[in-house]
């Protein structure tokens, strides 16, 4: 069965806090054109199918579509048992919800999207027994930065949280909030308030002081659930129009670089931002996006080398608003460059850094040759070369070089996380099959061309992450 967005129908006519794509001239139509159209349910509200007696009286909907459209609705409560049991147990929700067994799940979850893209001079992982005095600095430090819809868990690791458990008594951590993002992060409050210029910088040279004799500094920045919302009305906006961490925090950034202590930059944000002020005062970054009720235990466990980051970007992260849009599998005609600046992406789709080192060597196709209806894979063998067991992603991407339709200069098509020991080595295998290499020609037909195809592999986008190998389709 289908079902709509919220007002969607409503929509369909004028949604007066919003916009109307008046296909409708009034609810009633809408209604109509809905249900012509086969949607069995109206959401949040029936704001429109409160027509639909008056539409049958009217003959201008047969009664027996409105019989076929609640038909699989009935079907699917009775195999769910919703006539026989219509409402949750209360017990069982207590019991589910915030689950002790959950999480280890959870914590798994924040580990492995955790990202690592800068560490200049191998600041990280930090050595507990080398450092007297941690500062904990910055906005999202202390924060549930969950994304928007997510609720309240049942339990919290915020950053501050993760590290002052997993360092005890062995280390002192002290604690700013450096500045605000904006003064009440809860995303489902319309209005969005900020605090005066005078308060920020007030926060900014505080916390300062509370990281003067610090040995590191733990910065973290980056947006909340005010700033990375969904805009559903004129009265609650979400978008934006650049990328630029918000408020005071490329001034507080710029002010504990003042420092020059050993700083760690760590982001929390639901969707990309301007990170350039992090690459430029900052020793090393870490992406936590959302990290969940564990993120901060995570955060934790990877700043201080108890498990290596093993997180890969599923975005490309630009330098500015000016790059957007910016995605790596992109025509051929689309990265021509700027004026004055660079094309390349700040950090690339794919592009995620290790405490450990990797090795890849013996690149090879099973077949550098094959008809369009078989199949092959491409193998590579991986080696641990460092100090420290850690896991990686190898990526394969595939262009088809000569083709009827214009084609990306790269699209992902397989991959394949594999976990090393130190000295540990182990052959991947990635199949190509003809789903990998076919595409819609321009009849909208959609199968492989013959000729030449590009199979690159390697640990990210980049093209001098990858090695390239030629595939020959007869």
């Amino acid at each position: 069965y289908t079902v709509s967005d919220y007002y969607a129908i409503l929509e369909l006519y004028d949604r007066v806090d919003t916009h109307g794509h008046f296909l409708a001239e009034d609810r009633k139509k809408a209604a109509e054109l809905a249900i012509t159209a086969g949607l069995n349910i109206e959401f949040p509200e029936p704001n429109c199918f409160r027509y639909i007696v008056e539409l049958v009286e009217e003959g201008r909907l047969e009664e027996d579509m409105i019989d076929d459209l609640v038909k699989p609705l009935l079907y699917w409560k009775f195999k769910m048992g919703l006539f026989e049991h219509p409402y949750n147990d209360p017990e069982e929700a207590e019991r589910v919800s915030g689950s002790e067994n959950h999480r280890p799940l959870a914590l798994q979850a924040a580990q492995e999207v955790i990202t690592l893209l800068q560490n200049n001079d191998q600041l990280l992982p930090l050595d507990p027994t080398k450092i007297n005095k941690i500062a904990v600095i910055g906005p999202n430090a202390h924060e549930n930065v969950m994304g928007g819809y997510s609720g309240h868990p049942r339990q919290l690791i915020t950053a501050l949280d993760g590290i002052r458990e997993h360092l005890g008594d062995q280390v002192e951590v002290v604690y700013h909030t450096g500045c605000t993002i904006t003064l009440d992060a809860a995303w489902e409050k319309d209005a969005v308030h900020v605090n005066s210029k005078e308060n920020e910088i007030a926060l900014i040279e505080e916390a300062v002081e509370v990281a003067r004799d610090a040995d590191v500094v733990i910065l973290v920045v980056g947006g909340n659930n005010q700033t990375a919302r969904e805009a559903w009305s004129l009265h609650h906006m979400g978008d934006r129009t650049d990328l630029e961490l918000f408020g005071y925090q490329k001034e507080l950034i710029a002010a504990v670089a003042e420092l020059d202590k050993p700083t760690v930059g760590v982001v929390y944000n639901g969707r990309p931002l301007n990170l350039q002020p992090l690459v430029a005062h900052t020793d090393a970054i870490l992406e936590a996006w959302s990290g969940g009720q564990e993120g901060g235990k995570a955060l934790a466990q990877i700043l201080f080398g108890e498990i290596s980051p093993s997180g890969k970007l599923p975005i490309t992260i630009p330098r500015n608003v000016g790059q957007l849009p910016m995605y790596y599998n992109h025509k051929p005609s689309a990265r021509r460059g700027f004026l004055f600046d660079d094309a390349r992406p700040l950090f690339p789709f794919g592009f995620g850094l290790s405490y450990t080192t990797f090795e890849l060597s013996q690149c090879s196709l099973g077949a550098e040759r094959m008809k369009k209806e078989d199949e092959t894979y491409v193998q590579v063998q991986i080696k641990n070369t460092g100090s420290m067991a850690g896991s990686e992603v190898i990526q394969m991407y595939i262009r088809d070089c000569y083709s009827s339709v214009t084609r990306p200069v790269k699209e992902l098509k397989g991959f394949e996380k594999v976990y090393l020991e130190p000295g540990e080595e182990r052959r991947v295998r990635i199949p190509i099959t003809t789903e990998s290499l076919a595409f819609y020609d321009i009849d909208m037909n959609f199968g492989v061309e013959s000729g030449d195809f590009k199979i690159m592999v390697g640990t990210s986008s980049r093209d001098e992450d990858l090695q390239v190998l030629t595939l020959t389709v007869d």
